[in-house]
């Protein structure tokens, strides 16, 4: 019996689920994204060994080549305004608001040459994708060691203090418009992005450090509304989906 008439019936079906039903849709390209990650790792390893020789923070740039080219797969575009801000020629600390899974390629868009990642320790056993963050200089913390996590954090709040190292706040519009994983919707989309000015640690210590943070949280916070196009009542948004900065 002859089964390509069977196959191509069955990619038909698939193909016409995909177009009728908006889960169908959502998982299909959820999986394409994490397929697309686990393709891509061991190519980008390989060129991350050629070009370098093994783990070091250089590599990052190749693979932010890599990731930023998903975006074409998923018609997302970013708009980024002030990237000039992070152009700096001083050590400083980049943090910015998480959303989904789609943050990596955001992030990709204006990771800054020779920017150290710190990402929790399960991922390094991802395969290839934890193969390609250890080549990447990514700091890989233990979360279900408190110790050991509080250990690398404690050597960034003192290098903070030290070297006076500024914290530079990136937030990222709200995914609400083409994402939604409560809703199962995933279509293309804009994502509006923006660096916000340095804010400065010189003179501060330890005991100023949650002072630190709400300043940061707070401006992000108020940016996430307006470059989203959310409004807020009693500091809280406004409708369906809403996502502040995290």
């Amino acid at each position: 019996m002859e089964l390509w008439p069977w196959l191509t019936a069955a990619l038909l079906l698939l193909l016409l689920l995909v177009q009728l039903n908006r889960a169908a849709r959502f998982y299909t390209k959820i999986t394409l994204y994490c397929v697309l990650c686990f393709v891509v790792s061991p190519v980008a390893s390989v060129v991350c060994l050629l070009r370098h020789g093994g783990r070091t923070v250089e590599n990052m740039s190749i693979i932010s080549w890599f990731v930023r080219s998903f975006k074409y797969a998923y018609g997302l575009r970013f708009e980024i305004k002030g990237r000039g801000k992070l152009e700096v020629d001083h050590p400083c600390v980049i943090i910015s608001n998480h959303q989904s899974i789609l943050d990596m390629m955001g992030l990709m868009e204006i990771l800054p040459p020779r920017c150290m990642q710190i990402a929790k320790r399960e991922l390094l056993f991802l395969g290839p994708l934890g193969l390609i963050m250890y080549l990447g200089g990514v700091v890989f913390i233990n979360r279900q060691r408190s110790s050991t996590a509080m250990t690398v954090m404690a050597d960034v709040g003192e290098r903070l203090v030290r070297e006076n190292v500024p914290i530079i706040p990136v937030v990222y519009s709200s995914f609400s418009s083409f994402y939604n994983s409560r809703t199962k919707l995933f279509t293309s989309g804009t994502v509006k992005v923006e660096v916000l000015d340095a804010i400065p640690t010189r003179g501060l210590t330890v005991t100023d450090v949650p002072k630190l943070m709400d300043t940061c949280h707070q401006a992000m916070r108020t940016t996430f509304f307006r470059i989203s196009k959310m409004p807020q009542e009693n500091g809280d948004a406004v409708g369906p989906g809403a996502q502040p900065a995290q």
